[in-house]
């Protein structure tokens, strides 16, 4: 008899192994959705908290806001744009400008290209526009445009 009631024991733990798993399963599922989905709120709250900063800082025109961009038609600006840096320091360099000289062809002042360098700060919009069409021109291009902007500097 002992016999029987160890198989019967062992046989109850077993078939109570399978109903805990099988009721637990939907559990673990659902939890696992849980957690992606909150980790994918808390991503959503970092990006809205690094705009919110964006906007602290720089009075609100400095932040890549999504439905701003769509509505600034009038001035051109629908196209979202990246910056890097190092991409602006070696466009710089490609085109044998100083600091300075970067700084006039896109309308602003040595220190602003400076900061953008270093990443102290970040262009605007506008500039960010401005750096953009200056990407596709060469060493030329790029002393013609400085000697015209220099040449009505003076005239004025």
């Amino acid at each position: 008899m002992p016999n029987i009631a160890a198989v019967f024991k062992d046989e109850i733990a077993r078939i109570a192994r399978k109903e805990v798993r099988a009721q637990t399963g939907d559990f673990k599922k659902a939890s696992a959705q849980y957690r992606a989905h909150i980790a994918a709120l808390r991503r959503r709250v970092d990006e809205l908290e690094r705009q919110l900063k964006r906007v602290g800082k720089g009075g609100g025109r400095s932040a890549p806001a999504p439905a701003p961009v769509q509505s600034d038609d009038e001035e051109g600006l629908g196209t979202p744009r990246r910056f890097s840096a190092t991409r602006l320091s070696s466009q710089r360099k490609k085109l044998g400008l100083s600091a300075a000289d970067f700084a006039a062809l896109l309308g602003v002042s040595g220190q602003s290209v400076y900061k953008w360098e270093h990443g102290e700060a970040r262009p605007r919009a506008r500039q960010l526009e401005a750096i953009a069409e200056l990407r596709g021109i060469g060493k030329r291009e790029a002393s013609a445009r400085l000697a015209k902007l220099q040449g009505r500097e003076v005239e004025e």
